[in-house]
């Protein structure tokens, strides 16, 4: 066994390159040791981890919570103890009345002020008096007391036989009242002990019981605002604390009584509701722009609070939701829960939704055109959809419908609309233009019926454009050189429209529309305030706001701008008088029902039964060639027989070119009599009758085929 001997001294004499082994040793010294932390610094630190310490912060806030608790709740106490002595309350009301204008109130308040007044002087003219009273009184009780256990003590002394029984009533009052003043000597010193203490535990009380600490220092669930209940003084500290000057120097003159300026604070559905009476000076739309401050002060989000102006001078409405309660979904439909529901145009109401009192928002559609608009992707269509499908399920209604969006959201129309465009491209806006001004011919149709005979009853009509921002801005311009889109008196939609605005609710012809982020451009003036009911969803700014409800809406409360994009889908504002508005209000916020695409196909289908078979006509290119027998066979779909005037006017919707008013009774019955058959007449109306036409078609394809073989 070998071993490599390593040296530590450098040798004289190095071995042979081919037998040496060097190695090379580097001795690393230790690293000096740390210099200790001074005792004061981890002294230091110590202390600053044991204060900072959230224990530590906790005990505080609570040692300083009771302390003012204790301290507060005595000057509670005090205050009301001066109240009850003294006219303090009745000054502070007069002072509050004046302050907020009321000079009514504060002559009451000065009169009952008056009342007290006299009342106190009464009791210390009393006062004068009392002292010769009441010593008469203690003698003449003390006297009769004394009269009466002698008067026993002789009854007693009869009885027994005992003389000395005559002082026993008086000798065992005498113990009693020795007893009692023995008792007291006792109690005395432990309730003077004790005492002080117990009526500590009383201020406390009553400071806990009304939160008299500062906001730092109260529990972490008070301090947060869940679930707080809004009371009057915290709806007055969130007026004064709004930044408004005249306000809260009001609110200060007022002293306590700046509740006076709110009336009763009700349960109104998912939130509070309360009034309240502005001081004079001060302008209800300084209130109304600080919506999110207000808020804050009450620790509520934004959306949680809405701003109205009722009819009384100098107030605002202000509801008050439940945190979080604006969240929670309101439920289904009834048009989806409830399979026997039904309609009626005339007398009926649409179930849309909740208003935010949690009560069923109805809106009657009688007579009224109808817009709705708000941005993209917000349920604009959905709540349009709604109203359609109650309305659907009368049987009476009938429906145009143009969807520029094409995507298939009103596809179970398909079967309910005896006209149903979809698509965004231009022709199909072409198409829906000349579906509207169908539906003016239509209305001038029923004026002149109307003239000849004032009592003629007519089906209603809803011609429905969807994403009808895109005809107002079509670029496209017609043969007649008329553009299709735009805003001017040229313009073939915009004027189609304003006709069936001014005229078509006289003879149940109604203009529904609904649009996406208005402008000028794409939702002109005058169409927009042809509507007699005007929705909104979330909008960007208060302009569109304008645009969509109108300046008095929006002068009154209306903040569809104030709606949060994404979060707030379906909830719309509503401006209309078919819809029950509360009084003094401009409009109304409803929570609209969703109703997705498979049940709005149930309750189309629902409809489907009731009207008994309806064919809906699809508009196509107008370059097609038109198959007159054909086209008739189509527009009397499943029906045995149809009138003939109901025919043409179903050609026509179908293709007013062709079917223009040259097609008459007198063409229709010359097309079928060339085929071999003919309209009949039954019970008196000429009617076209489905076989008769199949036969008619079958008569010319047996033709055909005849002289093709020849």
């Amino acid at each position: 066994m070998s071993e490599n001997v390593v040296h530590l001294h450098k040798a004289t004499d190095p071995p042979a390159a081919e037998t040496a082994t060097v190695t090379t040793l580097t001795v690393v010294p230790d690293a000096p040791p740390a210099r200790p932390v001074p005792l004061w610094v981890r002294s230091g630190r110590a202390v600053k981890a044991a204060v900072t310490h959230e224990r530590t912060r906790s005990a505080g806030r609570g040692v300083v919570r009771h302390g003012l608790y204790t301290f507060n709740g005595g000057r509670i106490a005090a205050r009301r103890a001066w109240d009850g002595r003294t006219g303090a309350r009745y000054e502070r009301m007069i002072r509050a009345a004046e302050a907020a204008g009321n000079l009514e109130a504060a002559e009451e308040w000065e009169e009952r002020l008056q009342r007290f007044r006299a009342a106190r002087h009464h009791r210390r003219m009393d006062l004068l008096h009392s002292p010769v009273d009441a010593a008469k009184g203690v003698a003449v009780g003390a006297g009769m007391s004394v009269g009466v256990l002698v008067a026993l003590g002789v009854v007693l002394a009869i009885s027994t036989g005992e003389v000395g029984d005559v002082v026993t009533p008086l000798s065992a009052t005498i113990d009693f009242i020795a007893l009692l003043i023995r008792i007291v000597q006792i109690v005395w010193g432990p309730a003077v002990t004790i005492g002080p203490f117990l009526a500590l535990l009383a201020l406390w009380s009553v400071g806990r019981k009304q939160q008299a600490a500062p906001q730092w220092a109260l529990p972490a669930n008070v301090r947060s605002g869940e679930g707080e209940p809004i009371t009057p003084s915290i709806v007055v500290k969130a007026l004064r604390d709004l930044g408004i000057a005249p306000l809260k120097n009001a609110i200060k003159e007022m002293g306590d009584a700046g509740a006076s300026m709110l009336g009763p604070i009700t349960i109104a559905g998912c939130g509070m509701e309360v009034d309240v009476t502005l001081p004079s000076g001060v302008a209800t739309d300084e209130v109304q722009k600080r919506r999110r401050k207000l808020a804050e002060n009450l620790t509520r989000h934004e959306h949680e609070v809405f701003i109205t102006i009722p009819q009384a001078a100098r107030t605002v409405r202000l509801w008050i939701a439940d945190s979080g309660a604006l969240d929670e979904p309101i439920g289904p439909s009834p048009l989806v829960t409830d399979e026997t529901l039904t309609a009626d145009y005339k007398k009926g109401k649409a179930p849309w939704g909740q208003d935010l009192r949690g009560d069923a928002a109805t809106i009657s559609l009688y007579q009224r055109h109808l817009l709705v608009t708000g941005l993209s992707n917000q349920g604009k269509t959905a709540a349009l959809r709604a109203l359609a499908l109650w309305l659907a399920l009368d049987r009476s209604v009938q429906f145009w419908i143009a969807d520029l969006k094409g995507i298939g959201d009103w596809a179970m129309f398909d079967g309910i609309a005896q006209v149903l465009i979809e698509g965004p491209s231009d022709d199909h806006v072409i198409q829906a233009t000349e579906m509207v001004e169908d539906a003016v011919e239509e209305m001038n149709r029923r004026i002149e019926e109307r003239r000849r005979d004032p009592n003629v009853v007519f089906e209603p009509l809803i011609v429905l454009v969807d994403e009808a921002q895109l005809a107002f801005m079509c670029p496209v311009i017609g043969d007649d050189k008329r553009p299709y889109g735009g805003s001017k008196a040229t313009s073939r939609y915009f004027m189609a429209v304003r006709k069936v605005h001014n005229q078509g609710r006289a003879v149940d012809v109604l203009m529904w529309q609904g649009t996406q982020d208005p402008t000028d451009q794409n939702l002109p003036k005058l169409v927009r305030e042809g509507a007699h009911t005007r929705a909104s969803l979330v909008l960007g700014t208060e302009s569109q706001a304008r645009m969509a409800l109108g300046d008095k809406a929006v002068d009154g409360g209306a903040a569809p701008h104030l709606l949060r994009q994404g979060l707030d889908k379906g909830t719309l504002v509503v401006a209309s008088d078919g819809i029950a508005i509360p009084a003094g209000q401009s409009s109304i916020t409803v929570r609209t029902h969703f109703i997705d695409d498979e049940p709005a196909a149930e309750i189309a289908a629902r409809a489907k039964v009731l009207r008994d078979g309806v064919t809906t006509l699809r508009v196509v290119d107008q370059d097609e060639e038109r198959d007159a027998l054909a086209d008739i066979a189509a527009v009397i779909g499943d029906e045995a027989r149809l009138r003939t005037n109901e025919v043409l006017k179903r050609l026509h919707a179908l293709d007013p070119k062709v079917y223009g008013d040259q097609w008459t009774n007198d063409r229709l019955k010359a097309l079928l009599e060339e085929h071999g058959e003919e309209p009949k007449k039954s019970h008196g109306v000429m009617v076209v009758h489905r076989d008769h036409v199949a036969r008619a078609l079958a008569n010319r394809d047996a033709d055909g085929s005849a002289s093709a073989a020849q």
